[in-house]
């Protein structure tokens, strides 16, 4: 059953509350912190100190599988503390529905701004923040809803889209379905239930895979699709650049991680929202997809110490039976999660370099669609030298924020190199790390944006 994109609610009712906010206030801190409810059913927590500075950061959170959906206000308690002790006013909701909740996290946001202005006054400025795919909902709201905030902030955010997103995500896992031998369905996935008997399935070709040469160097050819970096977690050690073995064994966790997490559990969920399978890889060209791919020279290696043909296996993914997409699925996806490129606020995108599920290429997704969209000037991207996803320091995360305040200020982007940056960072919270570092994103291997009418044809 396909969610439509929830009606606008007229703004009385965005204002009545289900049930009353309640109100607490600490003398210790200084702050008063407030939980209600929206007519939607989506809690959300306000936290504004008593000397508030006149800015609410509005944050929208990651993706949340349920059943618990929580509230957000802030990205963690660290950052949190210091935000309030700089006086800015914090706020989130839940959104009404876990998953991929664009439809309702959006106007679920805009609907919590109202409830703060309502209680606390008009903000001298409102900046729109968020984390993974809360860095889709805030593109989203500075496409949709430019009128409401000064500008946005995105942290380690799909900002490549949806179907986009979907797309990409398809590759790795058709890649494994074909080269290590296996019948599992890809998508039009039943059930959650099926979802996962999918995915443990196929992880247990890619367990066996990995203790043969030539398994190895097929689940380094699915990560290259993909462009999952070499060091892509924290608890990893940093390969050398021609250590082809640890790259491949620090993929190999995070190739399992993808199977598990997104490929299909998360696209089950997707697919019942948009009515059917919106991913598709008719028509693409994997040998085309890995001479992009940040990790190929990684790939040619592996391939060459395994005495296997790449040429072969390649040939054998381009002539595999292909998916097909649901044009209305694709339609949904498109609607609800895909982008314009047309900013008319500043906004600012940071990700780090070392992150497996979002890729850091997806900021050169984003920047295709703005440049198209002639916005080029109101975006600026930063890059943390970090493995994981979204494993940004309070330091980094408010010299960000201080960053993107100086450009509304000011009307200009200023300090946004990397030494600008860390010295910001470290002002911000010397106890924390300042890792921000010159860096050029490869191209996202499968965009699709609003932008240009011919993706996807």
């Amino acid at each position: 059953m396909r969610h439509g994109t929830r009606i606008a609610c007229t703004a009385a009712l965005l204002l009545t509350l289900t049930t009353a906010p309640a109100a607490t206030a600490s003398a210790t801190t200084g702050t008063t912190h407030v939980d209600g409810r929206l007519p939607s059913g989506a809690t959300y927590m306000m936290d504004v100190p008593t000397t508030w500075n006149g800015t609410v950061l509005l944050f929208s959170h990651g993706y949340t599988s349920g059943p618990a959906n929580p509230a957000q206000d802030a990205p963690d308690d660290a950052t949190k503390t210091l935000l309030l002790q700089q006086g800015y006013a914090l706020i989130g909701s839940s959104y009404a529905t876990t998953g991929w909740a664009v439809t309702d996290a959006v106007p679920d946001q805009m609907a919590t701004l109202s409830a703060f202005t309502t209680r606390f006054g008009q903000a001298s400025r409102t900046l729109a923040w968020g984390r993974s795919y809360g860095g889709l909902v805030t593109t989203a709201i500075a496409e949709r809803h430019p009128d409401r905030i000064d500008g946005s902030l995105s942290l380690c955010g799909l900002v490549q889209g949806g179907v986009a997103n979907w797309n990409n995500t398809l590759d790795p896992a058709f890649a494994l379905k074909t080269l290590l031998g296996s019948d599992v369905p890809l998508v039009n996935l039943p059930s959650q239930e099926a979802a996962t008997d999918a995915a443990n399935t196929l992880t247990a070709k890619v367990d066996s895979a990995q203790s043969t040469a030539e398994g190895r160097a097929r689940i380094a050819l699915a990560a290259a699709l993909h462009n999952i970096p070499v060091w892509n977690a924290t608890t990893q050690t940093r390969p050398a650049a021609t250590d082809w073995d640890a790259q491949q064994a620090n993929q190999y966790d995070a190739v399992k991680g993808l199977l598990k997490i997104a490929a299909f559990n998360r696209r089950q969920e997707a697919e019942v929202r948009a009515g059917g399978n919106m991913s598709w890889n008719t028509g693409v060209d994997y040998r085309r997809l890995l001479g992009q791919s940040s990790v190929r020279k990684e790939v040619t290696e592996l391939y060459k110490k395994a005495g296997l043909s790449l040429g072969k296996d390649l040939a054998a993914l381009n002539h595999a039976p292909r998916v097909t997409a649901d044009p209305a699925a694709v339609a949904w996806m498109s609607g609800t999660s895909s982008f314009t490129g047309r900013l008319a606020k500043p906004q600012l995108s940071v990700h780090t370099i070392g992150d497996p599920l979002v890729p850091v290429q997806t900021e050169s997704a984003l920047r295709r669609a703005v440049t198209a969209a002639g916005s080029a000037p109101l975006l600026r991207q930063a890059y943390v030298d970090n493995a994981g996803h979204c494993t940004f320091s309070p330091a980094e995360q408010l010299a960000a924020l201080h960053t993107l305040e100086d450009r509304l200020t000011t009307g200009g982007w200023q300090g946004t190199d990397p030494a600008s940056l860390n010295a910001r960072a470290t002002a911000a919270d010397p106890t924390t790390p300042a890792r921000y570092v010159s860096y050029r994103p490869t191209p996202y291997l499968r965009p699709y944006d609003l932008a240009h009418p011919a993706d996807g044809r």
